[in-house]
């Protein structure tokens, strides 16, 4: 097809009466549209709680071991009676 038969196709599909809408297919629509509203909403609300518990653990982890601090050498025993 050639642009101007391809443009005069489209234009006869454009110009043609609409066919009706079932109305049992907005139902539809709405319904399943309103039930992956409410996934993504319980998504994205688990996703946000499994992060803040991630931090907690990661901050009461991080104050209990401490790992910012050196650890005590075990190489060379202490001085004692000197």
């Amino acid at each position: 097809m050639r642009g101007t038969d391809r443009e005069a196709a489209v234009r006869r599909l454009l110009e043609q009466a609409p066919r009706p809408v079932p109305p049992e297919i907005h139902a539809e629509a709405v319904r399943r549209g309103g039930r992956m509203l409410r996934r993504r909403t319980l998504a994205r609300r688990a996703l946000w709680l499994l992060l803040f518990a991630a931090a907690v653990a990661f901050t009461v982890w991080a104050l209990t071991a401490r790992p910012w601090v050196e650890p005590p050498s075990d190489t060379t025993p202490p001085l004692t009676g000197w």
